[in-house]
């Protein structure tokens, strides 16, 4: 737990994060959010409903790497319902692969992908009366993008050929970010209270061990640690014990004197 703690603020301090100041007339806010319609055949996850009452933000799977058109109009519904905010979560057309293999997709290709992805879930948005209101890329095609400024670049076209308006979400001083600040559209930091980090700040592989963690308390030490630091907190949907872990890192934070709420309103 030790090692995990200093780990942590190694990796605060390899991303250049700096410690958002709260107002004097408010407590700082973050947001939870979870990767969720990640389902198949308009089937959900068992815990997306479940999650949809504990999170702020809902990235939801446009059906590259997971989801359908009955899985994302139900999922959108869902989350307007209990006023999360919707994001789209696109990712490569790699379904076998739930969207965690890299891919040699060309930057046209991957700006074509966003578009096409962003475009679906935005028409269950608009059929819902429900907005959408930002974009995060999904596994294999994040983790690229967080170091391949062109895959970066790419994925901030096609949200600002869509919609310039959208908030781009990545890890913090990653291309991600930077991609979107050169896009001109609004960047937000993300941070993970349930994936292991490496000293340089990047995500431990899921095929390496300490990828994941597993434990709601160590989960909630980490999520106190980066807090000040990100505007959005993720817990994925299918981490085991994810239900537990968001409990966790909700009570945990709020008793630290966070307001949880959505970033992107």
């Amino acid at each position: 737990m030790l090692f995990s703690a200093a780990l942590c603020v190694l990796c605060v301090s390899a991303l250049g994060f700096r410690e958002r100041t709260p107002t004097t007339d408010d407590m700082p806010n973050i947001d939870l959010n979870a990767d969720l319609g990640e389902g198949f055949a308009g089937v959900a996850p068992p815990d997306d409903a479940t999650l949809l009452t504990l999170v702020t933000s809902a990235n939801i799977a446009c059906g590259y790497h997971a989801g359908d058109a009955v899985l994302m109009r139900r999922t959108v519904v869902e989350a307007a319902k209990q006023g999360v905010a919707i994001g789209a979560h696109p990712g490569f057309p790699d379904p076998t692969g739930f969207g965690r293999r890299d891919m040699a997709a060309t930057p046209k290709e991957v700006t074509a992908y966003v578009i096409a992805q962003v475009g679906a879930l935005d028409g269950f948005c608009r059929a819902a009366g429900a907005p959408m209101r930002y974009v995060k890329a999904h596994g294999a095609l994040y983790n690229r993008a967080v170091r391949d400024a062109a895959i970066a670049d790419a994925i901030a076209e096609g949200i600002r050929l869509f919609d310039p308006s959208l908030v781009m979400l990545g890890l913090p001083n990653s291309e991600l970010i930077k991609a979107a600040e050169r896009a001109g559209l609004r960047p937000a930091r993300e941070g993970f209270a349930d994936r292991g980090y490496k000293p340089d700040g990047t995500l431990v592989p899921r095929t390496e061990p300490g990828a994941l963690l597993t434990d709601p308390v160590a989960a909630a030490d980490q999520a106190e640690r980066i807090a000040k630091t990100v505007d959005s907190i993720c817990i994925h949907s299918d981490t085991p014990g994810a239900v537990s872990l968001v409990r966790a890192v909700k009570e945990r934070l709020t008793a630290k004197g966070y307001t949880i709420a959505p970033f992107a309103g």
